[in-house]
Order: structure tokens, then sequence, then C-alpha cells
């Protein structure tokens, strides 16, 4: 585990965490392996996907069964890692950036985006620098990287602010409770083996009111909460009513 100095934002105003950003560019020759170290993500992938498509085409009126359901959509896909979300959103017709502070993530999402054959603006960055540049979307995701920044309030701040009158947010993380740390941390690192050891720190969890909050400060309405849990039957992930571990907000911002 990362020292505390360590764990201390770059310079000012910055939501960069350098020991998560370090942890994950270890891990990129990983990213596309379905049975390799993100295999719970893409585990996860189908539940994540499925909802977005499902809010998103209710939200801006679209055909859920177009291959192009979302065409016209400008994402932001926040921290999105190798590309697991951006290049599925990109199929779906959406004109996808995908940011992530580590150039090595970007650099190996953009070489499978290019192997597949799929269009995706792929940038290392922040939500901060994109925010501070104006930029502006349709629907921002922000899924599995909230626990993993170094000043919540700024990076949910930064990405409230690049929501377009009429957009979407959709929040995904997990809850600083007994029950997450039970099963998300100490489960999920040490006994399933699903995650490597130190993934998850129960200090840097982030509550659905911690995230509802600046968002609401920006002017976003929570439209839900909702919570997704992991069913060992079956060995997939489920849409549930329990947020006590794994949960997502969907936010909206008035046409104005």
């Amino acid at each position: 585990m990362a020292s505390k100095a360590s764990r201390t934002p770059i310079g000012h105003n910055s939501t960069i965490d350098q020991a998560e950003i370090d942890h994950f560019a270890s891990l990129a020759q990983e990213w596309w392996n379905p049975t390799g170290k993100f295999k719970p993500l893409h585990k996860f992938n189908p539940v994540r996907l499925s909802y977005i498509r499902e809010k998103l085409c209710a939200h801006f009126d679209r055909d859920p069964k177009s291959p192009n359901a979302l065409s016209g959509l400008r994402v932001l896909d926040i921290g999105c890692g190798g590309g697991l979300l951006s290049e599925p959103m990109a199929r779906m017709g959406a004109d996808v950036v995908g940011a992530d502070a580590s150039q090595t993530n970007i650099e190996i999402a953009r070489l499978h985006a290019d192997q597949s054959g799929v269009k995706v603006d792929y940038r290392a960055t922040t939500a901060e620098d994109l925010a501070a540049a104006g930029e502006k979307y349709d629907v921002v995701l922000n899924m599995e990287v909230v626990e993993h920044v170094a000043d919540v309030d700024l990076f949910m701040t930064a990405c409230a602010s690049m929501v377009k009158p009429g957009g979407l947010t959709v929040v995904a993380t997990i809850n600083r409770t007994w029950k997450a740390n039970a099963l998300a941390i100490f489960m999920a690192e040490n006994v399933l083996r699903w995650l490597p050891k130190g993934t998850h720190q129960y200090e840097k969890l982030v509550r659905p009111e911690e995230i509802e909050a600046p968002l609401h400060a920006q002017g976003l309405h929570t439209q839900e909460v909702s919570g997704v849990f992991y069913n060992p039957v079956s060995d997939t992930w489920k849409l549930s009513t329990d947020t006590d571990v794994n949960y997502m907000v969907l936010a909206s911002r008035p046409v104005q």
C-alpha cells in the first residue's frame, strides 16, 4: 500500500492521486484480458452497459433496439482506463471522448480501438482540465473512478459542470459501509482474489450523499440511485434496490 505522503494531490486544485495512477498504469496490459486482473470489470460491463443504454435512450427519446441508438450524442467517459466502456459506447453511435490521467492507459486504449476499428477520441487528461477548457457533453460517464481520486468534491464538481442543459451523468462507485468493506474489499481482494490487494481503500469509498451534494450544487437533479449486486450462483451482476455495496447514481441537468 502506498505511503500517506504519496497519496496527496499533485499541485493545487488537482484530483490526481499519483499512487492510484501508478497502480492502474502498472496493470495497463491487462485491460482487455477478460480472465486477467480486470476480470471483475469485464463481468460488470454487461449490466452497466445495459443500464446506460436504457437510461440514455429513455432520456433522449431513442430506440434502444437501434444499432446506432446513441448517434449524435457527445459522451465523456472520464477515467476510461483501457476503454472497456468507451468502445461499446462508440459502437452504439456516440461521439466518445475517453479521458484518463494515465498516459499508459490511454496508449493501451488507443491501440485497442485502432485494432478494433472503433473511433474514440482518447485523451490523457483530467476532469478539471477538461472543465477548465470549457468542454461540454450530453452525457458524462463517471464509472468506478471517484473512489480513486484525491479530491471527491473537486472531481464531481468538474464532471457535473461539463453536463449540457438537458444532459445526463451516470456515476458508479462503492459505498462506504461495513458491508462494502467486507465484500468489495476483504472478500474481493483477499478471499476471491478478484482484484489485486490495495485496489480499494475503505476510507476512499464514497457514500451516495457525497456524490449527490456536488451534483446538486452544480444544478443537477438526482433521477435515481440504483444498487448493483453480484450473484455467485449465476456468476453475473444484477441491478438491485440494495445500495450498501455497489451503486449507480443517475442525474440530469434541466433544460434551460
